[in-house]
């Protein structure tokens, strides 16, 4: 039976029902939540992966002894033909993973069964879900509903209609890390709301206006002005305290790549380099709040929040999208309610 005290906490966190009913629970129940948005625990067992699937240096330790090498170091890796071709299956693998999973988003699936979706796709196409026991995070992917600004775990909350979701996938293939996320409206409710429009369409096109800029000789300072004045124009803060990053054999690595302007990001873009950007937008402050999981970073104000990103190659003419969506892929723009009327 549960102490006086812990039926209390349970009653305030909402899930004193769920907790009779079905056995789940918040862990966290004194935390200070910022929006209405609660784990819910327990989470599925850790998935395992075939001995037979090429994995990172961090998959049985969590300790990404590579990346720990190029701390504090500025030197970006310049690809030569064949590893951009490993860049190039590794993120097709991603947008392939991505799409299937974010197929399966509606009303009333789990995070932890959009984990289960994307740790069997990955499998099934003989790839490593690169967020599995990265610095021991414990999910295949991370999932990250409405307030979640990053690197939601995949739990037991259900999906509601008026939610939306930013599904983050990497996988590790051949050597290579592919990289990308997308925001979906979850049924009919979000994509009805002209507010939830805005944020999430403009978040989009933040991504798309970002793109735009790579070439070589493109200083990796500039990305983020250009980010920052389409969210202002449109009502919106842009998140500073994470960051677009390199990636290629290692997950994360030089260069950060911030969102937001007068930034101090070193670097110019040459060819070869691949990186991604992926702003992250929100509908009231920029500022962030971790929860006790040391993972799950939410909107102090409980705004929603939205994100996108793409693993990027420099060409000797420009860019290419390693991540692009395909024409079948799910989701994609909506047009942007018109909410001025005439007096």
């Amino acid at each position: 039976m549960l102490g006086i005290g812990k039926r209390k906490l349970l009653l305030l966190s909402g899930l004193f029902q769920e907790e009779l009913a079905n056995g789940h629970y918040n862990p966290y129940p004194s935390f200070s939540f910022t929006g209405s948005l609660r784990p819910v625990y327990p989470l599925s067992p850790k998935r395992t992966v075939p001995a037979h699937i090429s994995r990172p240096d961090y998959s049985e330790d969590g300790n990404p002894k590579s990346e720990r090498k190029f701390i504090g170091r500025n030197n970006i890796k310049i690809l030569d033909k064949k590893e951009q071709e490993g860049m190039r299956k590794a993120c097709r693998i991603g947008r392939e993973v991505l799409d299937v999973v974010a197929r399966e988003v509606r009303p009333g699936v789990t995070t932890d069964y959009l984990d289960e979706v994307t740790h069997n796709a990955s499998i099934e196409r003989n790839s490593y879900p690169s967020p599995l026991n990265y610095v021991h995070f414990p999910k295949s992917v991370c999932t990250s509903v409405n307030e979640v600004i990053c690197h939601g775990i995949p739990d037991q909350r259900v999906l509601l209609d008026g939610d939306i979701i930013n599904i983050d996938v990497t996988v590790y293939h051949g050597g290579f890390h592919g990289d990308l996320n997308e925001t979906y409206y979850v049924g009919t409710k979000a994509s009805a709301d002209p507010d939830i429009v805005r944020l999430v369409e403009t978040t989009r096109e933040c991504l798309d206006q970002g793109i735009q800029l790579v070439k070589p000789g493109m200083l990796f300072r500039d990305i983020g002005g250009v980010i920052e004045k389409h969210a202002k124009s449109r009502g919106c803060g842009v998140v500073k305290t994470y960051c677009g990053h390199g990636i290629n054999q290692l997950f994360h690595t030089a260069p950060n790549v911030p969102h937001y302007a007068k930034n101090k990001a070193v670097g110019i873009a040459k060819p070869g380099m691949c990186f991604t950007i992926e702003p992250m937008i929100t509908l009231g402050t920029y500022k962030d709040k971790t929860w006790p999981d040391d993972w799950t970073s939410v909107t102090q104000d409980g705004s929603k929040t939205a994100q996108f990103e793409h693993t990027l190659l420099v060409t000797e003419t420009g860019v290419e999208v390693l991540t692009a969506r395909l024409s079948d892929s799910p989701g994609g723009p909506i047009p942007i309610p018109d909410t001025k009327h005439d007096d």
